[in-house]
């Protein structure tokens, strides 16, 4: 451990570990250690089922759920959108050799009680029981208009400057009515509460398009999800960094960040010291920098069923707008199943996930739950939401956020290349990435 590195990588979280692969890729010298014996830290993926019981405390599952180590439960589960940063990022540096994925197969979004599918082209809005028939000409020429916008084609705007206008100008444009606004900001752009009303239109028209440009890669829904749970993705980003030249080291302590002049100078694990420019890392690493802003109620359920009114789905994502139950910020649910190899045949494990707005979060999930219909067992965490009190640019400590009640990948994308802005002082390029590893499948 007594060598001179670029960047020393704390944790083996996903977006850690990510991380740890891009800074490898871009030439640095790259220590990534963990006081854990496993990859994943707090977004893990537990196998067998019986230690997901024992980690919750409760008694044994019984031979009803067949053998323990066909589950992989994820305590963290997020989806992935197909054509988003996340996967455009394992496809350009070659992780996509150590994965397998799957689309799921279904998006739909909560209103009035009942669940919907998430209408993304003309077609669906046109056979959407979200809508009346009127709405759904509205909302059909929006569509239009944002498929047809090109960002660098004034004359693609029609009258309507993206930039400057607010979406909430664009959709009153379009004589959108709350209820298609609260579907299309929260389903289809994935917005986690109505701040974006104020903000300019061409965020939305980016993420809507993203949407679509996902949903047209496989068909079914955005979302893709890796065979063997999450926890595959540390693993992959973690060969990646080998690959480049990175060094792992599990099941270490860390006994302090040494630091001269208020900057980063090492990591000490007992005696040894590890040198170092630059430190990255979770937020356990460094309590007295993050601030707690919040938390999440996650609740895991296992059933042996499908979630009703999907089609029979085996894989699905539900997202509940927060004004359609009086909350502040969105429900989300998320289903896989044993055809993603992380239960045994014919089950199925569901997520609930919310931000906590009160002192009874698991009253806050309930609209999740009744979704659901029958759980034969369910795992309640509620965790602190941390974030970094600084930039990290005078410490060189650069600190993720923790991770928050979204069921999908993109805000954890953000945070990392933000991260990766903020330590290197440019934008990840994707181009500097070597596609001879091994025969590349596009």
């Amino acid at each position: 451990m007594d060598e001179e590195y670029d960047a020393i990588v704390l944790g083996t979280g996903l977006k850690e570990c990510i991380l740890s692969g891009m800074l490898s890729v871009s030439g640095k010298k790259v220590l990534h250690v963990d006081r854990n014996k496993y990859y994943g830290g707090e977004s893990a993926s537990i196998t067998p089922l019986e230690e997901l019981f024992t980690r919750f405390g409760a008694p044994p599952p019984d031979e009803s759920y067949g053998r323990g180590r066909d589950w992989n439960v994820d305590l963290i589960p997020k989806f992935l959108m197909a054509n988003g940063s996340l996967v455009k990022l394992l496809i350009h540096t070659g992780v996509t050799r150590y994965l397998e994925f799957k689309s799921v197969e279904g998006s739909y979004v909560y209103k009035g009680g009942k669940i919907s599918k998430v209408p993304v082209d003309q077609k669906e809005a046109l056979a959407s029981d979200l809508m009346g028939m009127f709405e759904k000409r509205r909302f059909r020429n929006f569509l239009i208009y944002v498929q047809d916008i090109r960002e660098d084609d004034p004359k693609s705007w029609k009258d309507i400057d993206p930039n400057t206008c607010t979406m909430q100008q664009v959709y009153e444009k379009f004589g959108l009515d709350k209820n298609t606004q609260d579907f299309t900001g929260h389903a289809l752009a994935l917005y986690r509460d109505d701040e974006y009303l104020n903000e300019p239109a061409i965020q939305t028209i980016r993420r809507i398009k993203l949407y679509s440009d996902s949903l047209a890669r496989y068909g079914k829904s955005p979302y893709l999800y890796p065979m063997y749970g999450l926890g595959e993705l540390p693993q992959g980003f973690a060969r990646l960094s080998a690959i480049y030249g990175g060094t792992y080291m599990l099941d270490k302590p860390i006994d302090e960040i040494v630091m001269e002049n208020g900057q980063v100078v090492g990591v000490r694990s007992g005696e040894e010291v590890a040198k170092c420019k630059q430190v990255y890392c979770d937020p356990s690493y460094v309590p007295n920098k993050v601030k707690k802003t919040g938390q999440v109620i996650r609740c895991i359920c296992l059933m042996d069923h499908p979630i009703a009114n999907t089609r029979d789905a085996l894989s699905t994502q539900i997202i509940i707008p927060q004004k359609q139950v009086g909350r502040k910020s969105d429900i989300y649910v998320s289903l896989v199943s044993y055809t993603h190899q992380v239960a045994a045949k014919g089950w199925f494990i569901a997520m609930v996930s919310t931000t906590v707005e009160t002192d009874n979060p698991e009253a806050e999930i309930k609209p999740g739950l009744d979704l659901l219909g029958p759980v034969r067992q369910k795992f309640v965490s509620v965790s602190d939401y941390y974030e970094p009190t600084d930039d990290g640019l005078k410490s060189q400590i650069f600190i993720s956020a923790s991770y928050d009640a979204t069921t999908h990948f993109e805000t954890t994308c953000l945070d990392v290349l933000d991260i990766f802005r903020r330590g290197t002082g440019e934008d990840f390029d994707f181009s500097k990435v070597k596609l001879d590893l091994g025969d590349e499948e596009q």
